[in-house]
């Protein structure tokens, strides 16, 4: 009997081997197609070293990494697990992935430099060039924000319609409440109250039916 794979690192180099056409661990990722753990999920289904539960959060991790959301740009194609070509990124998908790779990045270096917080500053060291120069841009920043500003227009809120329990189903496209603005996705996995969907970016959220909603 084969020892389940519980680690996260251990199922992707597994995915990488058993779908080399899709999954890698190495160099350029290739963009995944939407609602690929139900393709995976049911191709594993005799395969005891790997569960469901352990299964997800390693798609999760690997469409969440740097090196994946890199590959997610305007007109890639997304490839199901055997490398067949699935369907193109829109506009909508690749901003979200920048976005989110933006966001991972900012919030990587912001952990760096606190990290670094703690370190003694060197002796003697004078003043640099750059540095007056970006005190200056700041003053001059300050003055310019103390002017009146025009008043902002107001946001439309959009209202959505909570999911009914006959509308969450598998393969339906809703929009999930996740942060403050709605994201469209779809539905690919159902149990209970919690909801597994996928993102147009591509990464597999798990939430609850409250976060459900159509348009």
């Amino acid at each position: 009997m084969e020892t389940k794979r519980t680690s996260t690192k251990e199922i992707i180099a597994y995915l990488a081997e058993k779908f080399p056409a899709c999954f890698s661990i190495e160099g350029p990722a290739k963009p995944l197609k939407v609602g690929i753990f139900q393709d995976l999920a049911e191709r594993l289904t005799d395969d005891e070293t790997v569960s469901k539960t352990r299964l997800r959060q390693a798609l999760r991790h690997y469409t969440s990494s740097w090196r994946y959301l890199k590959s997610v740009k305007l007109d890639s194609v997304r490839v199901d697990i055997d490398g067949n070509d699935a369907a193109k990124i829109d506009q909508a998908q690749a901003d979200y992935a920048a976005k989110t790779l933006k966001e991972s990045q900012e919030k990587f270096g912001h952990k760096k430099n606190n990290d670094n917080k703690g370190q003694k500053p060197y002796k003697d060291r004078k003043p640099s060039a750059s540095k007056d120069k970006t005190d200056q841009k700041a003053k001059f920043k300050a003055v310019k924000s103390s002017k009146p500003s025009k008043p902002t227009k107001p946001k439309v809120e959009v209202k959505l319609t909570p999911a009914t329990a006959d509308a969450i189903i598998v393969g339906k496209k809703v929009k999930v409440q996740l942060s403050n603005s709605p994201m469209n996705a779809t539905i690919t996995e159902v149990s209970g109250k919690d909801v597994s969907v996928q993102l147009d970016s591509g990464m597999v959220v798990k939430t609850q039916a409250k976060n459900i909603f159509t348009d």
